[in-house]
């Protein structure tokens, strides 16, 4: 596996991930996503959609807002207790989370069971330095709240205060019954989401992995209670196939069940899906079993009745809910690092190649004359063919090995060569990615022949 900063000059000199801002001196923890970084994303989102919602006969897909009322987040618990214990080195006056500075010192404790108080003794006792500084000399600990306050309307104040969602799962809970009622959903039924949170991190860091703006795949599956640990199971194997599927390696996977004790007060099973970067092992995608937590507090809160009547049965029920939560940018750093290789071939040449699997690379598809005074015209005919069907990107400057080596480097999946065969016998050279192989084949069939290879 490469290192990070190998994987961040990468991702920058070859079109997939900017420092924010850069021109004017960057914005700390920010990130533009390039012309290949957004092809990216975007092909990571189709494919969870495609598993998770669309090959799902159970479940179906929400875009909810992401300005919310701010009695939402009241019930759901965010604006009193979305918080990080924050400390201050007085010295150098860098922040901290206090709770990973103690699980740096002990990873066995659970840091969850700690007060503010127990914290800030836990520190002094045991000589923790500050990480920049190497002083011991820590202000004391405070809660940080971690959502983004911004305001509706044309006047500041308290009365129209509001709050950047720090997830998208809310959202769906409060269209529990809009949506169950206008598809006539019965139970068992899952709701999925691709959107925009924002957290107010204290340490964000290790580039893409944590930041204070990113995007959620997130399930939310309600079924009868009784049931709620079967569907914990049955959705830990599908997260874990799909990861596979993907081409991340299952050495590089560990499935963290936390302990009874070290449960959210909501939750009766929690399982951490944790992926080896180049720091250590770290959290990947959360799953886990709320119980009737969430359509609790927002019936509570909102007045609204969101019991589900089970029109086989007549009985009346809170629905528990499985929650399957995943970055977006997480999971695209995690194959970027699995696919990213340098090899050295058979005549000591070294290519940099990028092993995405073809559902996700940027570029189906190159379309390369061999050459460009010669071959030019039907290679553009060809080009404006497939880009009505895939994403094709077409090159013809350099000689056509150097073509070969750029494609490769972008994860692009097939070469498409036009040759004077092309112009004859209406036949292309197509060149794979990984094996490098080569195979002719005839205009009328490459549009079935890219197809079949591509799907996930």
């Amino acid at each position: 596996m490469k290192s990070l900063e190998d994987l961040v000059v990468f991702a920058k000199v070859n079109g997939f991930i900017f420092p924010g801002s850069e021109i004017y001196g960057g914005l700390a923890n920010t990130f533009d996503y390039g012309p290949l970084g957004a092809l990216l994303k975007n092909n990571i989102k189709k494919s969870w959609i495609q598993k998770f919602v669309s090959e799902t006969s159970s479940n179906i897909l929400l875009d909810s807002s992401i300005l919310l009322n701010s009695e939402v987040w009241r019930s759901s618990g965010h604006v009193g207790g979305f918080s990080d214990p924050l400390t201050e080195c007085k010295s150098c006056h860098e922040r901290f989370r206090a709770d990973h500075l103690v699980a740096k010192f002990d990873s066995s404790l659970n840091t969850d069971k700690f007060s503010l108080s127990e914290m800030d003794e836990f520190i002094i006792k045991n000589h923790i330095k500050c990480p920049s500084c190497g002083k011991e000399n820590f202000a004391p600990i405070k809660k940080f709240n971690m959502m983004f306050q911004t305001y509706q309307g044309a006047v500041i104040e308290s009365a129209n205060q509001i709050y950047l969602r720090p997830e998208t799962a809310q959202g769906i809970f409060i269209n529990f019954k809009n949506i169950q009622r206008s598809l006539r959903k019965k139970i068992p039924f899952g709701v999925g989401q691709v959107g925009k949170a924002f957290r107010n991190e204290i340490t964000p860091g290790n580039f893409i992995f944590r930041t204070r703006e990113f995007e959620q795949m997130e399930l939310e599956f309600f079924c009868k209670p009784g049931t709620e640990l079967e569907w914990f199971d049955y959705h830990k194997n599908i997260c874990r196939k799909f990861l596979l599927d993907l081409g991340i390696k299952e050495e590089n996977l560990i499935f963290r069940d936390h302990e009874k004790e070290s449960l959210a007060f909501y939750s009766n099973a929690t399982c951490d899906i944790e992926f080896r970067f180049p720091w250590g092992f770290d959290e990947l995608w959360g799953i886990a079993s709320r119980t009737d937590y969430d359509l609790g507090v927002h019936q509570k809160g909102s007045g609204e009745n969101l019991m589900y009547l089970d029109p086989d049965t007549n009985e009346k029920y809170l629905p528990y809910v499985i929650e399957p939560s995943l970055g977006v940018e997480r999971l695209l750093l995690a194959l970027l690092f699995s696919a990213y290789d340098t090899e050295i071939l058979d005549n000591n040449e070294e290519r940099t190649v990028l092993h995405l699997h073809p559902a996700l690379s940027p570029y189906k598809v190159a379309v390369l004359p061999l050459i460009k005074k010669e071959h030019s015209e039907k290679a553009l005919e060809i080009y404006n063919s497939l880009i009505k069907h895939f994403s094709v990107t077409y090159d013809s400057s350099a000689n056509i090995g150097k073509r070969y080596r750029r494609q490769d480097a972008i994860g692009t999946y097939f070469s498409v060569t036009v040759d004077n065969d092309t112009l004859t016998n209406d036949t292309v050279t197509v060149r794979y990615r990984d094996s490098m192989k080569q195979v002719v084949v005839s205009l009328k069939d490459l549009n079935s022949f890219i197809l079949n290879a591509i799907s996930f």
